[in-house]
């Protein structure tokens, strides 16, 4: 997708559209979709910091570049501390934000980047609540100039994929592209962390189940667009940070050229229209390709994919129904199942928590 030079003749504002075709506001105005910033929890955290720079307060930027044993928080965990000791993320869940707190407050200032050790011995992490002898290694960096912040924020508005890279040794910070596939890197020098939607979500269908889908997906970070040539859906959608368009799934399937960090579900209800994503997805790189639809339908569904050029192993890649078996059956709790099992699937992880015989929580 790229940028049109033609605005939204109800709101003004320019979409993001495919060449030749427009994207449709789900809005009262019945123009086309804009995109907002992403709903990135990594985002909020550089977003708030900001903010407390803005307002005359010193800042500390957090990131968690190391971990050994049951560290509870990833390398490139992110968080963001200020002076006066309130704090927006997270390194640990708790008890090392309350050291680096209670260090702030007592006015210790950590004037350029600086790596900080926690966890060495049992007893300190006993002490700092790192399970099972759990160590966690720290780079603590004073926030000076904001100009970086919102340069990336306004590149990942236009969801382009950043990385920022920090030196340790002068402090000096350079934004850069990224690729699928990149991840939070530190070699003991540079510490290089990517902002942007990493992953990305089509959605068929825009109903209520769909909505549910799209806000969950955008807390996990998913480039989310929705697809649905029905006009009576749309302007009930209503999911900032996401591109709503009218075109055929087909359509957007290939415009969107499907990579393995892709997930595709389909869920109208609609053989013409779930079918039409499935015969494209489902020979896509894509990591995930799910349908909401009864064990019956499901298999009825597959005999149809049987009869167009789909190998057997491509329809077997097909997850339905869709989603774990919670026991769940309102829109957001069957948004859950199928958030749950696209990452258990980007996981690697076992599905064992299919849907019983009598899955009638996932529709006929």
């Amino acid at each position: 997708m790229r940028t049109n030079s033609s605005a939204c003749g109800g709101c003004g504002i320019t979409p993001l559209v495919r060449p030749g075709r427009a994207m449709h506001c789900g809005s009262a105005c019945a123009g086309v979709v804009y995109p907002r910033p992403m709903d990135s929890l990594d985002l909020q955290v550089l977003e708030q910091a900001r903010r407390w720079r803005a307002a005359g307060h010193a800042v500390w930027l957090v990131h968690v570049v190391e971990t050994w044993g049951s560290a509870p928080r990833p390398p490139g965990a992110l968080l963001a501390l200020r002076d006066d000791g309130p704090v927006v993320g997270s390194v640990s869940g708790g008890c090392v934000e309350d050291d680096l707190i209670e260090r702030v407050r007592q006015g210790e200032r950590v004037a350029g980047p600086t790596l900080v050790q926690y966890g060495v011995t049992k007893e300190e992490a006993a002490r700092f609540g790192l399970p099972c002898g759990g160590t966690l290694r720290l780079v603590q960096e004073p926030l000076h100039d904001t100009g970086w912040i919102d340069a990336l924020l306004e590149r990942t508005a236009r969801h382009e994929l950043v990385a920022r890279v920090l030196d340790l040794q002068d402090g000096a910070v350079r934004l850069e592209p990224a690729m699928r596939g990149d991840g939070f890197t530190f070699d003991g020098r540079t510490l290089r962390s990517v902002y942007g939607p990493r992953w990305r979500l089509l959605i068929v269908g825009a109903g209520q189940l769909s909505q549910a889908l799209a806000r969950i997906a955008l807390m996990l970070d998913f480039e989310v667009v929705c697809c649905d040539p029905r006009e009576e859906f749309h302007l009930a959608w209503d999911v900032p940070g996401t591109t709503l368009t009218r075109e055929m799934p087909d359509d957007v399937v290939l415009a969107m050229q499907l990579d393995a960090h892709s997930a595709v579900v389909a869920v109208t209800h609609d053989p013409k229209l779930d079918d039409l994503v499935l015969l494209e997805a489902l020979k896509s790189p894509a990591f995930y390709v799910g349908a909401l639809g009864s064990r019956a339908n499901t298999a009825k569904r597959k005999e149809r994919l049987a009869l167009f050029d789909l190998s057997a192993d491509e329809i077997a890649r097909l997850h339905g129904p869709v989603g774990l078996h919670l026991g769940g059956r309102t829109p957001a709790e069957i948004a859950v199942s199928i958030v749950a099992e696209i990452i258990a699937v980007r996981h690697a992880v076992p599905l064992a928590q299919k849907k019983p015989v009598s899955a009638g929580a996932q529709g006929a």
